[in-house]
């Protein structure tokens, strides 16, 4: 196979990816950000990996951008981000506790957590989904097309139809980067 057949197969992947996505359901969670941030909650975001960078990317995108735009503060916490406190978390107890037990000591009931996931059977995050369902705490997932423990836990869950590693992950970051730009081309929907 010549590279360009192989850029043009995994380009055409790509977009199939990328118009699984369930627009109606991106739209609720923008909607449900929205009523989370005029309420002043907290969002607390966690991944493993290339999800916990881009969660990392997504917290600071809507900290600060969108934030500033809005002229009213996101009150958004990237828990993979406390790289002391989980290391002391994995060391004592055990990694698969690392989110919950940041989310025990932060976490308010009408909260909300969001993770991304390719597999969807991330130990500590479904840890941390199952955690939230008891404390009236909303999840949302976006995860890769075979679903997961977290699709099933979730509040809200996109399934983008792949299971390849890195067009799932660039996918989520396009959704991530949807929810922020919602409010800063819109800053009119903070109000």
């Amino acid at each position: 196979m010549q590279t360009t057949e192989w850029l043009a197969d995994y380009f055409r992947s790509q977009r199939a990816a990328q118009e699984s996505v369930p627009l109606d359901v991106v739209a609720r969670i923008i909607s449900d950000l929205r009523a989370a941030l005029l309420a002043d909650k907290q969002l607390f975001v966690f991944g493993n990996g290339g999800s916990a960078a881009n969660l990392s990317h997504f917290a600071a995108d809507l900290g600060k951008g969108a934030s500033d735009k809005l002229g009213r503060r996101f009150r958004v916490m990237s828990l993979n981000d406390n790289v002391p406190w989980m290391t002391a978390i994995a060391n004592d107890y055990e990694y698969a506790d690392v989110f919950v037990r940041q989310l025990q000591n932060f976490a308010r009931p009408g909260d909300l957590i969001l993770s991304v996931s390719v597999s969807g059977n991330s130990p500590n995050c479904v840890r941390a989904f199952e955690w939230a369902k008891q404390n009236s705490v909303r999840s949302y997932a976006i995860v890769g097309a075979r679903g997961g423990r977290l699709s099933q836990l979730a509040d809200t869950a996109i399934l983008i139809n792949d299971t390849h590693y890195g067009r799932v992950e660039d996918v989520q970051m396009n959704i991530l980067h949807t929810l922020c730009y919602a409010f800063m081309e819109h800053p009119e929907w903070g109000k």
